[in-house]
């Protein structure tokens, strides 16, 4: 990605939070050069990759696979001594027209809440036993207190402030509903690692190569 584009879509972010009146922590507006004074005082940040997270999963086309996100809290499974919480939070949005990929996790599960904006869809998909996509079998939903089964692969829809718990081994992928515009999206989970604890099927990358065609305007939570 250009760093040009990571810049546009974290000020994006920035005012779709500002729109829906959700307010972010101090170290999300601390510029690059900060970080170089801040870093001592702020290492739950940096060891537990809080912070900005922009990302087109190795495709080159953020417009149409892509996701801009915040860490605002989380714990550290490889540090849980010195970062004991079990949980983690993000805000995250999806332009019209852009996706979250399809995977699941090993460990994590989470509840998935539309913050605001258009309606959006999450296609869900059960696991096999060898980790491959489950085409045949129905799907288990919980949302918001309702329990109920949908055909493999069938799109679940939240419109503004409803949720949907996905669990271990759940695949899922997720996009605004067309014709309805932008969405802000909540994540509340178990400790979130990038790093370890993603099964995208079909394979992709989760951070992208960065191509410098203008400064930096935040820290993105893998370069401090």
């Amino acid at each position: 990605m250009k760093r040009s584009e990571i810049n546009k879509a974290i000020k994006n972010l920035e005012y779709l939070c500002q729109k829906y009146n959700f307010l972010l922590p101090p170290f999300c507006n601390f510029k690059p050069e900060e970080w170089k004074e801040k870093k001592s005082e702020y290492q739950e940040v940096v060891e537990c990759m809080l912070g900005w997270d922009i990302t087109d999963f190795g495709s080159g086309d953020f417009d149409h696979q892509g996701l801009s996100l915040i860490t605002l809290r989380n714990g550290n499974r490889m540090m849980p001594d010195k970062y004991p919480k079990v949980y983690a939070e993000k805000i995250m949005c999806l332009k019209e027209g852009q996706r979250c990929v399809n995977h699941f996790h090993w460990y994590k599960t989470e509840d998935i809440i539309n913050r605001g904006g258009g309606n959006l869809l999450i296609k869900v998909y059960n696991s096999l036993p060898n980790e491959e996509i489950d085409y045949v079998n129905e799907v288990k939903i919980i949302s918001d207190g309702r329990t109920y089964y949908v055909e493999s692969g069938a799109c679940v829809k939240l419109t503004p402030g409803e949720s949907l718990h996905i669990y271990q081994g759940l695949y899922h992928e997720f996009f605004p509903e067309k014709g309805h515009g932008d969405v802000l999206i909540g994540e509340v989970s178990q400790c979130n690692d990038d790093n370890n604890d993603n099964r995208f099927n079909p394979p992709v990358g989760r951070f992208p190569a960065i191509e410098e065609d203008e400064p930096p305007y935040r820290l993105l939570c893998n370069e401090y």
